[in-house]
């Protein structure tokens, strides 16, 4: 346990906990998360997280964006239902995603577990995707990748990270209860 990641912990929570609020302040707080996360993840070997932080960035950038322009005239976030098609299309693009990314990753890497950290990975863009999209359903899929995140991050001896991962969780649950009743 590092003071890097004890920080990377704390502003993590932060931004998922204004994420289920759904307020604006969660993009810069998330995008400095993916900044903290990016140098944990290079220094314990898990390099398909570690890319995953700058695609994060850049996704951050694009709900960023997205939220922005999805609001009432009260302010409210306008959150939009995800189609069945949608939702089959995201998690077989996950799955390609996870296949193509373990291949590299076993292959041309000394990644540390390459298969369940390209396959998290993966599925983690779709998530993050879904809720740039304002879809509810990204909390339900948050709450699948984080679970077995939990282990992986127990695994490497990233406790307080694992611990994070399983506090995200519950922020999860709160994010999907919230952002269902919108």
């Amino acid at each position: 346990m590092s003071m890097l990641e004890i920080m990377a912990v704390i502003v993590s929570f932060l931004g998922i906990w204004l994420t289920a609020k759904r307020w604006m302040l969660c993009w810069p707080v998330n995008l400095l998360a993916c900044a903290l996360y990016f140098r944990i993840f290079l220094d314990v070997r898990l390099y398909a997280d570690m890319v995953l932080q700058g695609i994060f960035a850049c996704a951050i950038l694009y709900g960023w964006f997205l939220w922005a322009r999805g609001r009432t005239d009260t302010g409210e976030l306008v959150i939009v239902p995800l189609a069945p098609m949608r939702a089959v299309l995201g998690l077989t693009a996950g799955a390609a995603g996870a296949v193509t990314i373990g291949w590299f990753m076993h292959r041309f890497t000394d990644a540390a577990l390459p298969w369940m950290d390209a396959a998290l990975s993966s599925f983690s863009l779709v998530a993050q995707y879904w809720t740039a999209r304002r879809h509810a359903a990204s909390w339900l899929l948050w709450i699948a990748v984080d679970i077995i995140y939990v282990g992986m991050f127990a695994f490497k001896n990233l406790w307080l990270t694992a611990g994070l991962y399983a506090a995200m969780i519950l922020l999860a649950v709160l994010g999907y209860r919230r952002w269902r009743t919108a």
